[in-house]
């Protein structure tokens, strides 16, 4: 008896933590036009941020293409997706742009300056994609491009924040958010090739 309880006990919490990671690491959020607010009020070309080296990058340049937005990090388990990254920047890049948002909010672990991560996004993986200066993807200082990211009000449909590094948001040509990605979820993956190479 009571090895059956620890069993039990022990596959529960298995069960548990596998859920828990398949929510965190494995999620997939897509638009449902059904549910869609069309309502919201902001456009995603009114947005804008400064570049990593300081300057003013307005969405509208980015009107007519897909857009990839992730919030990368140099100390991450992931931050090896940097690698993939680039690679469907040169391959897709007439027709894609990707958004790198440097963040420190999860685990520590983007702790250098804007010079420090350009640095080793260019001396370790040769990154050419649009990258913006450091900011906050959770909480109270949540930059605006983040915010219409994760409010529905302003988005259309979807409430959900990063919930670690290499988070991923795919906009489509017409500034429409159409997918919230995992960080698992590599920029290779089929999910998001497909979606490029779509009409």
């Amino acid at each position: 008896m009571k090895w059956f309880i620890i069993t039990t006990v022990f596959f529960s919490i298995l069960f548990i933590s596998n859920s828990i990671y398949s929510y965190i690491f494995r999620s997939v959020s897509e638009v449902n036009l059904n549910q869609k607010n069309e309502v919201y009020q902001d456009s995603f070309y009114d947005l804008s941020a400064l570049s990593i080296d300081g300057k003013d990058i307005d969405f509208k340049n980015f009107k007519g293409k897909k857009v990839l937005i992730v919030n990368v990090a140099s100390e991450c388990g992931y931050t090896d997706q940097y690698d993939d990254l680039q690679y469907l920047h040169r391959k897709y890049s007439n027709r894609l742009a990707i958004l790198g948002f440097p963040s420190n909010n999860f685990g520590k672990q983007e702790p250098g300056s804007n010079i420090k991560i350009l640095d080793f996004c260019k001396s370790n993986f040769g990154v050419e994609f649009q990258m913006f200066e450091k900011i906050e993807v959770i909480g109270e200082k949540t930059h605006p491009v983040y915010k219409w990211l994760t409010s529905s009000n302003l988005n259309g449909w979807n409430d959900k924040s990063p919930k670690w590094n290499f988070y991923k948001y795919l906009v489509d040509q017409n500034g429409n958010l159409s997918k919230v990605l995992a960080s698992s979820i590599n920029p290779r993956d089929p999910i998001i090739t497909d979606f490029i190479e779509s009409d």
